[in-house]
């Protein structure tokens, strides 16, 4: 399906991902809806830092997931949907997981229910590897078992197979795209990456939580591209499917490659305050990615190399946007 001229809703819109999604679906020709969440002040997240020959091609609607009756009135009119808006910050689900199941969970519900009440000829749900929990095998598919270690999985856990339910029941038109661990600029300074050349720029120390488990980095323009791939592609309704490297590289390994691309000789740090309780930590995760190879003829073109040092170039060009106020996730 070419989305050149479609009209399109993206929700999650502002935030780290959404905001590439954006402009890769301005630059396709989409005529863009922007499901920002409202706040006082009007600011609809990264969106406000485009410049205007693309920000003047983006019609912004603010308001909240939680409102179905928002939801619906966002929609009208659109033919495909990225639904990407979530609650997403683990350390916060701790603190307030009822904010994680109203968002997350009833949230994707109306965009569920909106979609299949107006008809729409694509949902592409985003997923998280988070769902899966610690590798029980690896590469891991997508029948890997799904385990709640954390209540921001467990949400996602929910909203997945709310949106499964929905093309069981009622055939709805949609795919679920689940990214193993994006990266690259615009990310939020909480996530390790961020934090590592944040913390590498200004200081010769980094200081981080459990340095072992092992991660499956995908740079964000990779995963825009499967992500757009998965309302293009046809005949793939109902589906499951995972991007990622197929590579995996431990914190500490990683924390390496950040030091030697700044010159630094690497201090590390453990800090307790960034270490998740046991049972909720994530030990490895690796994808399958033959799936995406499949179905979408999708894999990765940009090595971790290639995307830490585009997040350095980013970050230290963009120090005064990264210590204010608008450095959104």
């Amino acid at each position: 399906m070419k989305l050149s001229g479609k009209r399109v809703l993206l929700t999650g819109a502002g935030g780290f991902i959404g905001s590439h999604l954006a402009e890769a679906l301005v630059a396709r020709g989409c005529k863009l809806r922007a499901f920002v969440r409202y706040n006082s002040r009007s600011e609809c997240g990264w969106i406000d830092t485009f410049p205007h020959r693309i920000r003047r091609q983006i019609e912004i609607y603010a308001g909240d997931l939680k409102d179905q009756n928002a939801v619906r009135r966002s929609m009208r009119d659109c033919q495909v949907v990225f639904h990407l808006g979530a609650l997403i910050g683990i350390p916060y689900s701790y603190i307030h997981p009822r904010d994680y199941l109203q968002t997350n969970i009833a949230g994707t519900t109306n965009i569920l229910m909106a979609c299949l009440d107006l008809s729409v000829l694509r949902l592409v749900h985003v997923s998280t590897s988070e769902v899966y929990g610690t590798a029980q095998y690896v590469p891991m598919d997508e029948n890997h078992p799904k385990v709640a270690q954390s209540p921001y999985s467990a949400s996602k856990i929910a909203a997945d197979m709310m949106a499964e339910s929905f093309y069981c029941s009622y055939g709805l038109p949609i795919v679920t795209i689940r990214p193993f661990n994006t990266f690259g600029p615009r990310q939020s300074p909480r996530a390790v990456i961020p934090t590592m050349v944040s913390q590498g720029l200004n200081d010769s120390e980094i200081s981080l939580g459990d340095i072992t488990p092992t991660r499956d980095f995908t740079y964000v323009t990779d995963t825009v591209e499967g992500i757009i791939k998965g309302a293009e592609t046809e005949s793939i309704k109902g589906e499951t499917i995972n991007l990622g490297s197929g590579s995996e590289i431990s914190i500490e390994n990683l924390a390496k490659k950040v030091a030697k691309l700044l010159g630094l000789e690497l201090n590390l740090k453990q800090d307790s305050k960034r270490i998740r309780p046991e049972e909720s930590e994530v030990k490895r995760l690796l994808s399958d990615n033959s799936k995406a190879q499949r179905l979408l003829g999708w894999k990765p073109v940009v090595s971790l190399e290639e995307g830490l040092q585009a997040t350095i170039n980013w970050m230290r060009e963009n120090d005064s946007i990264i210590h204010s106020d608008h450095y959104y996730t």
